[in-house]
């Protein structure tokens, strides 16, 4: 669990260094026992070390008392974790560049680079509307919410979340982080593509094959996010 703990931190400091976190959004990581999750408490993921973090359960709430407030939104986890035991951690974001494709209908986002191949040929948009009506915050609040959340993700890697941002799934908490990183790269790179011309995007089967390989390299970039993402955390704590 300690070991967990420390990566659970360190992938709050490289998402927040790779500029997919700011001082929102979170990242979870499965327990071992597979019944629970680790989360940081309602904190700039920068800050986040080991001792912030909380076991939350598959309900959403926490399995001992902390006295920590808790992230409004650990329902976009618990609600996923539950209907997919294959994932093992989940990264909700308001990454700058992939926000416009929830808002754009008829534009969909889809993978135009090797590294991203992960995103495939289309991701699927919540709209909060569709069950909490006209008049939310955007956030997803309840269990409720988190459910119709995780059924509109259903298989794929990635839901985008419509004016709010989105949330990347993955089989170990590098994969998540690895995709998180490269779906706003992705977006960046679709966005300056498309005021170019016609985009020429991935095909299913090249989606597919590119994501086997790259994936399989996450490590990779951890090692190297990680090391530059601790040096600008313990600059930041000194400051």
């Amino acid at each position: 669990m300690d070991e967990l703990k420390q990566d659970l931190a360190i992938a709050n400091h490289i998402l927040f260094d790779r500029q997919v976190l700011d001082a929102f959004g979170h990242v979870t990581v499965r327990s071992a026992g597979g019944d629970s999750f680790l989360m940081a408490r309602n904190m700039a993921p920068a800050l986040v070390t080991p001792d912030d973090l909380v076991e939350i359960g598959l309900d959403g709430e926490p399995l001992r008392p902390s006295g920590y407030r808790l992230y409004l939104e650990r329902f976009i986890h618990s609600e996923i974790y539950r209907a997919r035991p294959e994932v093992q951690a989940i990264v909700h974001s308001h990454s700058q560049s992939v926000v416009p494709f929830s808002v754009v209908k008829g534009t969909p986002f889809r993978a135009v680079c090797h590294m991203a191949g992960f995103i495939g040929c289309g991701v699927p948009v919540f709209d909060i509307r569709d069950r909490g009506g006209d008049g939310t915050d955007m956030l997803v609040t309840t269990p409720a919410l988190g459910r119709h959340l995780a059924d509109m993700l259903a298989g794929h890697a990635m839901v985008l979340m419509r004016g709010h941002g989105s949330t990347v799934t993955g089989g170990s908490l590098k994969q998540a982080v690895f995709r998180a990183v490269y779906s706003e790269i992705n977006a960046r790179i679709q966005l300056q593509a498309s005021g170019l011309g016609a985009v020429t995007f991935l095909s299913e089967a090249e989606a597919h094959a590119s994501a086997v390989s790259t994936e399989g390299q996450a490590d990779r970039a951890w090692q190297l996010w990680a090391r530059s993402a601790e040096q600008a955390h313990r600059s930041l704590l000194q400051a």
